[in-house]
Parts: C-alpha cells; sequence; structure tokens
C-alpha cells in the first residue's frame, strides 16, 4: 500500500489502540483468535471485560479476525 492510500475498515483504529493500550496490534489479534468458537459480540465482551478495552477498539479487532475467518473459508 501506498503512503497516499488511507487505510479504512477496522485496521484504521489499530494505531491508535496500539498507543492507548501498550501492547501491538498482533496481541490483541492473537487473543481473539484464542477465543475460537465465541460469538462476535462476545469476543468484544471478553476484551471489553478481561482487558479493559473501549468498545469501538474491542470490536475493531474482532471485526479484522472475523472477516480474516471469513476470507480464509472463501
Amino acid at each position: 500500500m501506498s503512503e497516499t492510500e488511507k487505510v479504512k475498515g477496522p485496521a484504521s483504529y489499530f494505531p491508535s489502540i496500539e498507543k492507548k493500550y501498550g501492547q501491538p496490534i498482533a496481541h490483541w489479534l492473537d487473543l481473539v483468535r484464542a477465543q475460537d468458537g465465541m460469538a462476535h459480540m462476545q469476543a468484544v465482551n471478553f476484551l471489553k471485560e478481561t482487558h479493559g478495552l473501549g468498545h469501538g477498539h474491542a470490536n475493531a479487532i474482532v471485526a479484522h479476525v472475523f472477516a480474516e475467518k471469513n476470507r480464509d473459508k472463501g
């Protein structure tokens, strides 16, 4: 991706998530991937309740992981 292209979708939240919570985005993605079998909102609530993420940040991480799973199926 060139520098002039703007990141869109859930990934657009990643820099602020890393800055606010002090962990690389891979850490958060791996946490959600490890919660196999959870529905979207269950995984969002897991991040919020267990790790203190805000709703928007948690939702962006979960949405990214779920989109990834859907790409892998197709």
